[in-house]
């Protein structure tokens, strides 16, 4: 009789696993369908294309395809590293891009402890909107916004002539172009950065500021010692996952912003590939540089998620 009940149970048992086998595999579907078109996307537009990564090694002529075209082998990687401006183009990019990553993170860092500090909630939503919105507007809307703010007769130099100061030639100026690219990049995503952080500063325990507050601490020594402390593992993720697009300085803004004059400072390599691979039709020299920087980009990929893993016992990938 025992026997009987325990057999009868195991039975039930292994019914009511297998109906939920069956629905667990039914919700699996049901996921796989709705991230396929995403799948197909990216099969299509991204991975599709890597087969043109073979004009890296052809002298690649339209006309002919990939299938008549000749190989070259590494000819066009030879000559790319001969070109007298190859190299500047790279410390364009790595300053450009480097400079970006620091002011990206350090002034949202500052912008959230400030916008914590505001209890107002309307005044702080308020804010917090304003500078949220420049992150949604294309560079195309934006950089005839900066054209006119930063032209030779814009509203800049207008007002520094008004105090008594020299025109300053930001579009065409090889030593100030760079320097609008990272600021205006900065200015453009602080905001969207910046709640990111702000999310990090609620997420730490109200105990340590009264803590602090009970053994005497001011506002500037709070968070020195408990609002930086506790944002650090969020600062050292995020300057982390901005590691791999060092080698990608912005090909949207430079593109809408640069001009002729400002070639030597302000080009860098995706702006580079379009000029030497589609205006130049130059499409294995542009494969080439493209190729190069991909294999880069991997490799700190790789690196970043080792760094993460190390940092904050977190992978990325």
């Amino acid at each position: 009789m025992l026997y009987f009940l325990s057999d009868s149970k195991e039975t039930i048992m292994d019914k009511k696993a297998i109906k939920r086998k069956s629905w667990f595999s039914r919700d699996q579907w049901l996921f796989i369908a709705m991230v396929m078109p995403g799948i197909l996307f990216l099969l299509v537009f991204s991975y599709a294309p890597m087969f043109g990564l073979i004009m890296a090694f052809q002298d690649f002529i339209p006309a002919r395809g990939f299938i008549h075209s000749e190989f070259v082998y590494l000819d066009n990687f030879k000559y790319l590293f001969n070109l007298p401006d190859i190299w500047q183009v790279t410390y364009n990019t790595v300053y450009i891009a480097v400079g970006k990553i620091i002011w990206n993170t350090i002034i949202p860092i500052v912008f959230a402890i400030l916008l914590n500090e505001i209890r107002v909630q309307w005044m702080k939503r308020t804010m917090q909107t304003i500078v949220y919105l420049p992150y949604f507007l294309s560079w195309v809307i934006l950089a005839s916004v900066i054209v006119n703010l930063f032209s030779l007769d814009g509203t800049v130099n207008q007002i520094l002539q008004s105090i008594g100061l020299n025109s300053v030639n930001f579009l065409g100026s090889n030593k100030v172009f760079p320097h609008l690219l990272i600021w205006t990049d900065v200015w453009k995503g602080f905001g969207y950065n910046s709640i990111i952080f702000l999310a990090a500063i609620t997420a730490i325990d109200p105990g340590l500021y009264e803590a602090a507050t009970m053994d005497g601490a001011n506002w500037y020594q709070k968070v020195r010692y408990v609002t930086v402390p506790g944002m650090m593992p969020f600062i050292i993720l995020m300057t982390i996952l901005a590691l791999p697009g060092i080698l990608s300085a912005g090909f949207d803004q430079v593109y809408n912003l640069y001009s002729p004059p400002v070639y030597s400072s302000g080009d860098v390599l995706d702006t580079y590939i379009y000029r030497i691979g589609l205006i130049g039709r130059d499409y294995s020299l542009g494969a080439a540089v493209g190729l190069i920087r991909s294999i880069i980009g991997l490799f700190l990929i790789w690196i970043s998620n080792k760094a993460a893993e190390k940092a904050t016992n977190r992978v990325m990938f």
